[in-house]
């Protein structure tokens, strides 16, 4: 059974840095895009970020490039994105998410089969 469980949420000032972690557990992840996505109140889910478990390749919403970064550990078999020079417009509940590469949206929600429960980031003005 497939697991994602996210950490590392939290409340910071404008400006700060927090990195959330995506342990990843119940299957081999290789040939899957594993993504992290984030839906403020009153809003839809959207894409963040995007890295493929083979590669390392990454993909950013225009809104983040330059300010975060997705990364992964293979051995840890954990996914983590760092983010720096935090909005007040960052703030939502953040999740992760894998799903085959050859279905996984590169910058859409659509195509992930497993979701993990979500931690919240609040950025304080």
């Amino acid at each position: 059974q497939v697991q994602l469980v996210e950490s590392g949420g939290g409340l910071v000032q404008a400006g700060g840095s927090l990195r959330l972690s995506c342990a990843a557990s119940g299957r081999t992840f290789s040939g899957y895009a594993m993504g992290w996505f984030r839906q403020a109140p009153g809003k839809e889910r959207e894409f963040v970020a995007r890295i493929t478990w083979n590669s390392g390749m990454t993909y950013y919403t225009d809104s983040v490039k330059g300010r975060f970064t997705i990364s992964r550990d293979n051995a840890k078999n954990t996914v983590y994105l760092q983010m720096n020079s935090l909005k007040p417009e960052d703030t939502a509940v953040y999740y992760c998410a894998s799903g085959n590469l050859l279905r996984a949206s590169v910058t859409g929600t659509g195509g992930y089969d497993y979701w993990g429960q979500g931690t919240q980031v609040t950025v304080s003005s």
